[in-house]
C-alpha cells in the first residue's frame, strides 16, 4: 500500500490538524518498534510541574510544542511495561500488532455500546470472545462483552449473580447478601462487595493456599445467605489456581453462583502444559480475564463472558425514553455489564489473534510458563538463592538468603533506578520475599538470572 498522508479540510473551530496528526503518527512509528527497558522513572509532581509549565493556557502551545513536552518529560516518567525486564506486578506485552490496532481502534471513534452504532466493530470483538469461550468449553451461546479492567468485570459479573439470587429466592434475604471467597481472591472483590453493599465471608485457604470444595462446604452450610463464589484462576501474589472442579460440585449442591477471577491467570486455559489445573471451570457461571495482562493487548482490555448471558442482559440493560428505539435483538454490549458508554476495547485482541494465529497465542502462553520454570529450577541450584515455591502458572516467589524486608526493599529500589530488572518486595505467610511474574514471551531465564546476580 502507498503510504496515506492525512488531508482534510481545516475545522470551522480548530482549523487545520494535518500536521500536529502526522507528528502523532511519526512519534508513534517510532515508539512500536524502539527498544523498551526497565528503568523505573517516576518523578516526583513538583519536578514535573517544573519542566512542564503551563500547558493547558487559553492560546494553546501548538501540538508540536504539546509533543515535545510528551516525548521528553512525561514519556519519560513512566514505567515500561512491555520490557521483557519488567518482572513487577502483572506487565503488558502487546503484541506490536494489537498496538498498532489500538490507534486504528481510536482514529475509528467507534461507539460500541450499542449494535447499531458499532456493529461491525462488535461482531469482531465477539469473535474474540467466542475463542476464550471455546477454551473454557462452554456453549456456543454464551457471550459477553469487553469492559475497562477486572475491577468493573468482577462488578459486573457479581451484580448479575446477585440480581439473579434474588430472582431466584424471591428477594433479599434477612441480614442481607455474601459472597464467599479466600484472602487471596483479588482487592477488586473487596471493592466489589462495598459496591453492592454485600458482605464478605472467607473461607479457609489449605496449605497450598488453595479454596476447597471441603472448606466452601463448610462455609455454604454455616452461611445460608451467600449468593456467589469467587474463585481464583491465577492468585496476582503466587499464580495460584483454586480446586475449582471441587467448587463447582460445592455451588451446583447449594445453588450459588460460581464466578471464576481469571484476569491474569485465566490465559493459561489456551497453554495445553497447563490446562488440565483449570478443570472444572467449564461448570462456572461466569468468568473475567484481562488480555492487557497475559493475552498480548494492549491496556485497557478485559473480557467478561458469562455462561448465560441473558441472565446479565436482565440485569444491565438500561431503558429510558432516549433508549426506547434501540434493537435488543442483537449483541448489545452495553446490556451484559455495567456501562453504557464504551469504546470498542476488544479490537485489538481481535486483530493480533486474527494477524497471528492461535497457535502462535498458544506459543507465546508456553513459552512465559517454561521461562518460569526455567528461572525456578536456576534458583533452586543458587547457593544465595531460596525458591519459596513452585510456580504453578507463571509467578514465582523467593529469598535471598539472610536478608531482611529493608534489604529488599533497597535492592528492589536501585535496581529500577539502575535500569537492571524491575522485580519488587512482597509478603509471603508473614515473610518478606521477593516475587517474578512472567507474561512476556521475550523475557530470557539467563538474563533474569544475570539480573538477580546483584543480589549477592
Amino acid at each position: 500500500m502507498s503510504e496515506v498522508r492525512p488531508q482534510g479540510r481545516p475545522h470551522a473551530v480548530w482549523g487545520d490538524e494535518t500536521e500536529v496528526v502526522q507528528l502523532a503518527l511519526d512519534w508513534t512509528a517510532k515508539r512500536m518498534v524502539r527498544e523498551t527497558d526497565p528503568l523505573s522513572t517516576a518523578r516526583p509532581a513538583a519536578e514535573l510541574a517544573a519542566a512542564v509549565g503551563e500547558a493547558i493556557r487559553p492560546e494553546g502551545i501548538g501540538g508540536a510544542e504539546a509533543l515535545r513536552i510528551f516525548d521528553e518529560v512525561l514519556e519519560p516518567a513512566t514505567r515500561a511495561q512491555d520490557d521483557p525486564l519488567n518482572l513487577a506486578y502483572i506487565a503488558a506485552a502487546p503484541t506490536r500488532a494489537a498496538v498498532a490496532f489500538d490507534l486504528v481502534t481510536s482514529a475509528a471513534n467507534i461507539f460500541g455500546g450499542l449494535w447499531e452504532s458499532g456493529a461491525g466493530a462488535i461482531f469482531a470483538e465477539n469473535q474474540a470472545l467466542e475463542w476464550i469461550v471455546e477454551l473454557l468449553d462452554w456453549p456456543e451461546t454464551a457471550g459477553g462483552a469487553f469492559v475497562s479492567g477486572g475491577t468493573s468485570g468482577n462488578l459486573s459479573a457479581l451484580m448479575t449473580a446477585r440480581e439473579t439470587a434474588k430472582t431466584r429466592r424471591g428477594g433479599r434475604p434477612a441480614g442481607g447478601w455474601q459472597l464467599a471467597c479466600t484472602t487471596n481472591a483479588h482487592s477488586s472483590i473487596n471493592s466489589a462487595a462495598k459496591a453492592l453493599d454485600v458482605d464478605v465471608v472467607d473461607v479457609p485457604i489449605d496449605d497450598r493456599g488453595h479454596m476447597t470444595g471441603a472448606a466452601l462446604r463448610t462455609v455454604l452450610e454455616q452461611s445460608p445467605n451467600v449468593f456467589a463464589v469467587v474463585a481464583s484462576a491465577g492468585t496476582t501474589n503466587e499464580g495460584l489456581v483454586d480446586d475449582l472442579a471441587d467448587i463447582a460440585d460445592v455451588c451446583e449442591e447449594f445453588g450459588v453462583w460460581m464466578h471464576v477471577d481469571g484476569a491474569y491467570g485465566g490465559a493459561g486455559l489456551a497453554a495445553p502444559s497447563i490446562r488440565h489445573i483449570f478443570d472444572g471451570i467449564e461448570r462456572a457461571d461466569s468468568f473475567i480475564v484481562d488480555p492487557h495482562k497475559w493475552l498480548f493487548a494492549p491496556y485497557d482490555c478485559c473480557a467478561l463472558v458469562y455462561r448465560e448471558p441473558d441472565l446479565a442482559r436482565a440485569v444491565h440493560s438500561q431503558h429510558a425514553s432516549y433508549l426506547d428505539a434501540i434493537d435488543r435483538s442483537e449483541s448489545n454490549p452495553s446490556e451484559v455489564a455495567l456501562h453504557l458508554s464504551r469504546r470498542v476495547r476488544g479490537l485489538p485482541l481481535w486483530f493480533s489473534l486474527a494477524t497471528h494465529g492461535t497457535d502462535k497465542y498458544r506459543d507465546a502462553i508456553e513459552a512465559s510458563v517454561t521461562t518460569a520454570r526455567e528461572v525456578a529450577k536456576a534458583i533452586r541450584a543458587s547457593d544465595y538463592l531460596e525458591l519459596v515455591r513452585e510456580p504453578e502458572l507463571s509467578v514465582l516467589l523467593f529469598v535471598r538468603t539472610g536478608w531482611t524486608a529493608e534489604q529488599y526493599s533497597a535492592w528492589s529500589k536501585q535496581a529500577a533506578h539502575d535500569g537492571i530488572i524491575l522485580c519488587v518486595p512482597t509478603s509471603w505467610r508473614g515473610q518478606s520475599v521477593l516475587r517474578l511474574a512472567f507474561v512476556n514471551p521475550d523475557t530470557e531465564a539467563d538474563k533474569v538470572m544475570a539480573a538477580l546476580e546483584t543480589l549477592r
